[in-house]
């Protein structure tokens, strides 16, 4: 049989050199200045047809509460705005406030300064926040998530209520954001130092309502140590495609929300979503997981969102109320018996925010899935991860 013979000196040529790999996709930048503009959203912008807008919802129709009528101390106007409090907090978890002492002109020049702050080009927008933080500028989150999105623009930082940290937002403004800054940050540490009040009033309404008595929940939150954030909601050509905000309960306490005149927020009650349409004269307030856990599961955490349109900005000013770092979140014994046990276990708010920041994408689920990741992360002792044990 022949044998095929190849000469020795035959050259053998290399095979050719591989191409190299493309160019890693530019990294996502939400440019309100660009993108309001534009007819085509980007496909990380556009949610799941189940989650998408509805054009046309319904107007929640609730009465406010006259919270000053509260502050008055008449028995049969405290009596009556603590039913109506614990029939909307048991429903959905949500109210609105007027009359509420907040100084109106105060209200204004917070509202000028997300005018000034989210005015600028996206290059001049300092103190960008960093993944696993709470506090910073964040341009729709496109850092952390690669999906859904929001259609928004934020600014967080902390608030401290407790004497040694007096000064804190201001300081914030100053040594952080930069001198130009300045006047806002005073601004800003008033406006906090309001809703700091208002919202001790609040959680006397509260404990009124679930008959613990108006100091319980006072003194829990005396020396908070809370969030505050600017919302900026720039126009969006499509809509109907995408979200300001996604379908989600706060995992913070109490939240204490203030709209501009556009309309935006929409709250989920009996199966459907509901418009809240602005009043500028009022406060929306809702119930946030840590004290859903702090009523035993009485009191509900609100589940909202919020829409955009193609027109005109939305805006608003949301006080998180927190605990101090080291206070237990659990409910008053008044709370728990036989027929009512506990629903969730002990935890701080650190730990709840750590959760929020680092594992789970907040949404209508949040206390459950943390209630079981804490049970299993406390079950293996604390030493390795929640999810290996």
């Amino acid at each position: 049989m022949p044998i095929d013979c190849f000469p020795s000196n035959m050259t053998i040529m290399p095979p050719p050199p591989r191409a190299p790999p493309p160019p890693p996709p530019e990294p996502l930048v939400f440019d309100a200045s660009i993108l309001q503009h534009q007819a085509n959203l980007p496909s990380q912008f556009i949610w799941p047809d189940h989650e998408k807008p509805c054009l046309e919802p319904p107007e929640l129709a609730i009465p406010p509460i006259d919270f000053g009528s509260f502050l008055t101390g008449d028995p049969l106007a405290v009596s009556k705005l603590a039913q109506q409090v614990n029939e909307a907090c048991k429903k959905h978890g949500f109210f609105v406030i007027v009359n509420h002492g907040v100084d109106s002109k105060l209200i204004a020049k917070a509202h000028e300064g997300m005018n000034m702050f989210f005015g600028k080009q996206l290059s001049e927008k300092p103190v960008q926040r960093k993944i696993g933080e709470q506090y910073g500028y964040a341009s729709s989150f496109t850092g952390r998530f690669s999906s859904k999105l929001p259609w928004k623009e934020t600014l967080s930082f902390r608030y401290c209520a407790d004497n040694q940290s007096s000064n804190i937002v201001q300081e914030y403004f100053l040594n952080v954001m930069g001198e130009e800054f300045k006047q806002f940050g005073k601004v800003y540490q008033e406006y906090c130092e309001a809703m700091n009040t208002l919202s001790l009033g609040i959680m006397e309404l509260l404990g009124v309502s679930l008959g613990v008595g108006n100091e319980y929940f006072r003194d829990f939150f005396e020396g908070n140590d809370s969030i505050m954030r600017l919302n900026y909601y720039p126009p969006c050509q499509k809509p109907e495609l995408t979200l300001g905000t996604g379908p989600h309960c706060d995992p913070t306490s109490l939240t204490i929300l203030h709209q501009d005149h556009v309309s935006g927020l929409q709250v989920f009650v009996e199966e459907k979503w509901h418009s809240v349409t602005p009043d500028p004269e009022a406060f929306v307030v809702n119930i946030g997981d840590t004290f859903m856990a702090l009523s035993n599961g009485i009191f509900k955490s609100c589940l909202h969102r919020a829409v955009v349109n193609n027109v005109t900005v939305r805006k608003s000013l949301a006080f998180f109320l927190c605990p101090k770092m080291d206070k237990v979140v659990k409910p008053p014994n008044t709370l728990v018996g036989y027929k009512n046990p506990r629903v969730y276990p002990d935890f701080t708010w650190p730990a709840l925010s750590e959760f929020t920041q680092k594992h789970y994408r907040a949404d209508m689920k949040t206390l459950d899935v943390f209630t079981t990741w804490l049970q299993q992360k406390n079950n293996c002792g604390g030493t390795r991860n929640a999810s290996s044990c």
